[in-house]
C-alpha cells in the first residue's frame, strides 16, 4: 500500500537536551512508514532493523500509539525486524466506523507483521489494553505467533470502579484546543503515575497531536471504548486458557496488576507462564522504568531461545 505523508515533528520539539544518550540514540535510530490494509482499513506502523529476520511487534495501549514504544523497540533493530503497530482508532491508522473489538485488532497485530517481511512467527509484546490484543493474537493465531509478553494488563473479571465508565470519562470526549502548546501542556497518561520520565514524555507528546477544525485534538479515536460496556478487562479472559505459545506476564509493582490478579492469570495460564514484577514501575513502564523494562524483554527472549517451554 502506497505510504501516506506522515509529518515528523522537530527533532528540537521530540528531543529533550537533558535526555539521557541511550534515549537520544534510541530515538534516533532509523525506522520506516508503512501501511497495510486489515478489514478495509489503512493500518500504520514503525519498522526498524532488516526485513527478513525473526521479529518483534509491539502493540501500544488504549488511546496510544506506535511511538510510546519507540525507545524501546528500536533497541532491537540490529538483531530484529521489529514492527510498532498503530491499532485502527490510534496514531496514523483510520477509524472503523463499524467498531472495534479485541479481535479486529489482534488481525492489523498479524496483518502489520505479515507485511513487514519477518521471518517466521514473531514474538507480540503489549502494553495495558495491548496487552489485551497480544493475548488475543496468541490465542486466535496460535501457529504464528512464537510468544507473548503482556506487560501490566491485568486480565480478571469485570469490575465496575475500573471498567468502561473510567474509560469513556477519560477518553470519551473530544477536546480540541486552541494551540499545539496548550495541548501538549495537557498530555499526561492515563491512570497517571508519580515518577513519569519527562523526556520521555516530550518525546511522545508531539507525535500524539493532529490539527482538526479550531486548533489540535489527539489522534485517537474517541468512540474506541464505547463497545465495551462491561469495561476491557474482562474481555481477553476467555482466551487465556487457549494460549499455546510461551507467555510472560510483567506486573508493575505499582501498576494495575495486583499480586492476586497475577496469580489468578497464572493459574488460567496453566501455571506454566512467569509473572515478574518490574520494581519501582507504575502502570506504563516504559515511562518511568523504561530500562528496567527492556531488561526483562530482553532477559525473556534470550530464555526463549535457550529452554524447552513447559506444557501445560
Amino acid at each position: 500500500m502506497s505510504p501516506r505523508q506522515i509529518v515528523r515533528p522537530d527533532d528540537d520539539e521530540l528531543i529533550a537536551p537533558d535526555a539521557p544518550n541511550w534515549f537520544k540514540r534510541a530515538v534516533s535510530t532509523p525506522s520506516s512508514d508503512h501501511f497495510v490494509t486489515s478489514g478495509g482499513v489503512a493500518i500504520h506502523y514503525l519498522a526498524w532493523g532488516e526485513p527478513g529476520r525473526r521479529g518483534l511487534v509491539f502493540v501500544h495501549g488504549g488511546a496510544a500509539h506506535a511511538h510510546w514504544w519507540a525507545h524501546i523497540a528500536s533497541r532491537f533493530a540490529s538483531t530484529h525486524r521489529v514492527v510498532a503497530v498503530d491499532l485502527s482508532g490510534h496514531g496514523d491508522s483510520d477509524f472503523r466506523e463499524d467498531g472495534y473489538t479485541l479481535e479486529r485488532f489482534a488481525a492489523e497485530v498479524m496483518a502489520a507483521a505479515s507485511d513487514a517481511g519477518i521471518d517466521g512467527p514473531p514474538v507480540v509484546i503489549g502494553h495495558s489494553f495491548g496487552g489485551f490484543v497480544t493475548t488475543v493474537t496468541a490465542a486466535l493465531h496460535a501457529d504464528d505467533v512464537a510468544g507473548a509478553i503482556v506487560c501490566d494488563s491485568p486480565i480478571t473479571e469485570p469490575d465496575p470502579e475500573v471498567g468502561s465508565h473510567r474509560s469513556r470519562r477519560a477518553f470519551g470526549k473530544v477536546r480540541v484546543y486552541s494551540t499545539r502548546e496548550e495541548a501538549l501542556a495537557r498530555f499526561h497518561p492515563e491512570p497517571r503515575q508519580k515518577n513519569e520520565l519527562t523526556y520521555v514524555l516530550r518525546y511522545i507528546g508531539p507525535w500524539s497531536l493532529r490539527q482538526v477544525a479550531g486548533g489540535w485534538s489527539w489522534k485517537f479515536d474517541h468512540r474506541i471504548f464505547e463497545g465495551f460496556e462491561n469495561g476491557t478487562r474482562a474481555l481477553a479472559l476467555p482466551y487465556l486458557s487457549e494460549v499455546r505459545c510461551r507467555y510472560a506476564l510483567l506486573r508493575s509493582e505499582h501498576g494495575l496488576v495486583t499480586p492476586d490478579i497475577g496469580q489468578a492469570m497464572y493459574e488460567k495460564l496453566g501455571r506454566v507462564a512467569p509473572v515478574i514484577e518490574i520494581p519501582q514501575a507504575g502502570h506504563h513502564a516504559m515511562l518511568d522504568e523504561p530500562l528496567v523494562l527492556l531488561t526483562a524483554i530482553r532477559t525473556l527472549l534470550a530464555d526463549w531461545d535457550h529452554s524447552t517451554p513447559q506444557v501445560r
